[in-house]
């Protein structure tokens, strides 16, 4: 029995051994639970093989994107890196940065030292955000970036109203705002480092609209830029080139140079409403311009001054001072006078000096301000009171001084910087104000002022074109005149008979020797003012006589300096030049030419106060009407017209033309003393016999086949002058 119950149990012992699972370690319950959850595993793996499929595939993509991205990521970041440190090591030193201009600017100051205009791109001078106005600092800020002190160059929060705006605005998400800090802006201005190559642009302006464009390309290349600076130069720095580089209109490079154009001060001492509007250029420099439109300029500096006030930057006080006093323009700029006399400096000057100089140019002038306000005002009155409403007829004005100092000039109705000047530009036919150079070489040739001429109908053959009769503007002739009075009345046949006595060339030459350059007529039709000139060019001629028979070359600089030199490159102090005819004649001529406003065709230019001598023009079918005219301190050129050389309608030299003369020399005198004309009046001959027997007759030119023509054949041959 002991061996039977050993042994069965043995067998049962066996038995649990070979099924039971090895021992744990552990305490029993927990080898229960383990061969409980067994079956409970293999019924969830076989039951959720999608959620383990679709769980592994996801998480095989993200390994890879998250592979991708974080690889992608660090090479982003190398590349940025490296540029920027490229970008930071090239970087030049800030003093090299301020200004790049590749042209310099021309400033001109008139005869009294005061500035009228500039030419060019100015700059004021350096000036740094640690200096400058802080209203002015306050102001770039709050337009510009409010949050620029605390980004590092690139701002997320600006991009991203940026993009959000643009595509509220229908645009694109990157057209139009750019959401750029000053940082980047003031990279575009530097144009990521690449200086400005004449050989590769086509102009500086092509150079820095190519700077400006916003691309996405461009927007990449601006981060490492932005970065750069910002590593290299401290805040104030970067602002401090930004203030220094940007336009702001009115060819002003930097708000030293605005500040100056704009209200005659610095930068450094603009209140908040100058700050406001000069801070408010930046978005539309050419737009905004006060010189513009002042108003508009006003209402956007008024954006502004809300801006500063609303991110605390302007005190309440502050705030209704702006608004209640907003800035105006300084008295030179508001007045914007010389546009066209500047202009023709620029043209007349040396170009490596002006219009295509590298350096900032000094340019003292002979302009004067006052004359230049008379005759801009003087045109103004004549064409609202005496001037039809809507007329397009233009208008030119000259004063100049006896030695050819040019001291005003309108070359329009309209001045526009660059625009066409009908002073110096407009060739047009002189007509009847040629004439005292045809007199002036009868007096060289020993005529005098009382010598009797025919006025009569007279025929002359030309060759290839057959025969010409000149009439008087009147339609009548007088019979025998003296040559005074054939001047003065503005007869045309007396001024062909003596042009042709003499020969054509010497009249030619007398008024080639005078300053009239362009090429004159080769015909008969020479005496009548065929010939076409500018009126700068016929004012200067008249100055001539004025100063004793004398030529003049007209100018417009006194000195030419580079700024901050003190010694003038060149300098001029008279205009006047060699000897035409002789002191005698002039003023014998002077005083014939006295008689036209006295008795003849320019009654309408009589001054009241004081002598004046002139001559008035009027051209084949009304298309130009001149009058030109002196007294003892100035000499004034009127020219009127169409650009299009259509005819004026009831307009001769003796009208409007002499209206403005008059208008523009009254202004002009006032102030001055009543001076006597440098003129000789001539000895009346004594008549003991018979008129017909006693006096000297011009010279009978050459006549063709027939002595007169009848009314018909004139209309059919004769080519009408006008005679006043």
């Amino acid at each position: 029995m002991g061996g039977a119950g050993n042994k069965r149990g043995n067998l049962v012992a066996e038995k649990r051994g070979a099924k039971a699972a090895p021992r744990s370690k552990g305490t029993g319950t927990s080898s229960k639970a383990a061969r409980r959850s067994k079956p409970a595993r293999a019924r969830a793996s076989s039951g959720n093989f999608i959620t383990r499929f679709f769980g592994g595939l996801f998480r095989f993509i993200w390994r890879v994107v998250w592979g991708v991205f974080w690889r992608t990521t660090a090479v982003i970041a190398l590349i940025l890196a490296g540029a920027t440190f490229y970008f930071y090591a090239n970087m030049p030193p800030l003093a090299d940065l301020l200004d790049a201009r590749a042209r310099g600017s021309v400033t001109m100051m008139d005869r009294d030292g005061t500035v009228f205009a500039w030419r060019g791109e100015s700059f004021g001078g350096a000036i740094t955000a640690d200096t400058v106005s802080p209203y002015l600092k306050n102001a770039i800020i709050a337009t510009e970036d409010r949050r620029f002190y605390w980004h590092f160059g690139v701002s997320p929060r600006g991009i991203a109203g940026a993009i959000r705006s643009n595509m509220s605005s229908g645009r694109s998400a990157f057209s139009g705002a750019g959401g750029s800090t000053i940082t980047q802006q003031v990279a575009k201005l530097l144009c990521l480092g690449v200086p400005f190559d004449p050989d590769e642009w086509e102009s500086e302006a092509a150079y820095e609209a190519d700077c400006r464009r916003g691309t996405v390309w461009r927007k990449i290349r601006e981060l490492p830029y932005a970065f750069a600076l910002e590593a290299k130069l401290s805040k104030d720095d970067i602002l401090t080139i930004y203030m220094n580089r940007a336009f702001l209109g009115a060819g002003s490079r930097g708000f030293e140079a605005a500040a100056q154009r704009y209200f005659g001060r610095s930068a450094n001492e603009v209140g908040p409403s100058e700050a406001a509007m000069l801070a408010g250029l930046l978005v539309a420099p050419s737009y905004y311009a006060p010189t513009r439109n002042l108003t508009r300029a006003q209402a956007r500096a008024n954006v502004v001054i809300n801006l500063m006030h609303e991110q605390g930057l302007l005190t309440d006080y502050e705030l209704a001072e702006a608004r209640s006093y907003p800035a105006t323009l300084s008295d030179s700029a508001e007045a914007r006078r010389g546009i066209h006399f500047a202009d023709w400096l620029m043209q007349s000057g040396p170009a490596y000096l002006t219009r295509d100089t590298t350096e900032d140019v000094i340019m003292r002038t002979t302009f004067d301000a006052r004359l230049q306000a008379a005759a801009e005002d003087a045109v103004t009155d004549v064409f609202e009171n005496r001037v039809r409403e809507g007329s397009e007829a233009e208008v030119a004005v000259v004063v100049m001084s006896a030695d050819g100092a040019v001291r005003a000039m309108v070359g329009g109705r309209n001045p526009s910087v660059g625009g066409f000047n009908r002073a110096t530009q407009a060739m047009r036919q002189t007509g009847s104000a040629f004439k005292p150079f045809l007199y002036a070489a009868a007096l060289e040739n020993g005529f005098e002022p009382f010598d009797i001429v025919e006025d009569a109908p007279l025929t002359i053959n030309i060759p290839g074109s057959g025969p010409w009769s000149p009439r008087n503007y009147t339609g009548d002739f007088q019979g025998f005149v003296t040559l005074t009075e054939a001047l003065a009345k503005s007869l045309n046949t007396p001024a062909v008979r003596i042009s042709e006595a003499m020969g054509r060339d010497q009249v030619r030459a007398v008024a080639n020797q005078f300053g009239l350059r362009s090429e004159l007529a080769e015909g008969p039709a020479l005496a009548l003012g065929a010939s076409e000139s500018t009126l700068l060019e016929m004012t200067a001629a008249y100055a001539g006589i004025l100063n004793g028979g004398s030529a003049v070359r007209p100018f417009g600089i006194h000195d030419l300096t580079l700024m901050g030199e003190s010694t003038p490159l060149f300098g001029a102090s008279t205009g006047i030049s060699d000897r035409v005819i002789t002191e005698h004649s002039s003023r014998l001529l002077t005083w014939m030419m006295s008689r036209v406003l006295e008795d003849g065709t320019g009654t309408r230019a009589r001054l009241p106060d004081r002598q004046a001598a002139g001559k008035t023009g009027t051209t084949q079918s009304f298309r130009d009407a001149w009058f030109i005219g002196f007294t003892a301190d100035y000499v004034t050129g009127v020219w009127m017209g169409y650009d299009d050389n259509s005819p004026l309608t009831g307009v001769t030299g003796g009208g409007l033309p002499a209206e403005i003369w008059r208008e523009v020399m009254t202004r002009v005198h006032q102030g001055l003393p009543a001076r006597d004309l440098p003129m000789l009046e001539p000895q009346r001959p004594v008549m003991d016999e018979p008129a017909d027997q006693n006096f000297r007759a011009a010279p009978e030119p050459a006549r063709g086949p027939a002595s007169s023509l009848d009314d018909t054949i004139r209309g059919i041959l004769g080519s009408i002058f006008g005679g006043n």
